[in-house]
């Protein structure tokens, strides 16, 4: 993959194999996967803990499974996801 970078700090990524180069404007700088990772980390934590938390908890049908196997087993996974996901991102932090 390419990584680009506009003046906003807006990250952008390109196939390698140069099949989406026009698409890449003049504008954009050329930066390492590494510096691409940096923004992208500064921007999810830039973000309030609801946004945090809604790409952090698993899809609703991953979650519905859980259910039904802590029902059948006995088990808590289903809790202890949304436990610890809420306790990633507390409620009021930013």
């Amino acid at each position: 993959m390419k990584y680009y970078k506009d003046s906003d700090n807006q990250t952008y990524v390109y196939q390698d194999d140069g099949s989406e180069d026009h698409l890449i404007p003049s504008d954009q700088i050329k930066i390492t996967e590494e510096e691409a990772n940096t923004l992208a980390d500064q921007e999810f934590n830039a973000c309030p803990y609801n946004e945090k938390r809604k790409v952090t908890y698993k899809s609703i049908e991953e979650q519905l499974d859980m259910q039904y196997w802590d029902k059948v087993n006995g088990t808590t996974t289903w809790q202890d996801h949304i436990n610890e996901v809420k306790a990633k991102y507390p409620k009021g932090s930013e």
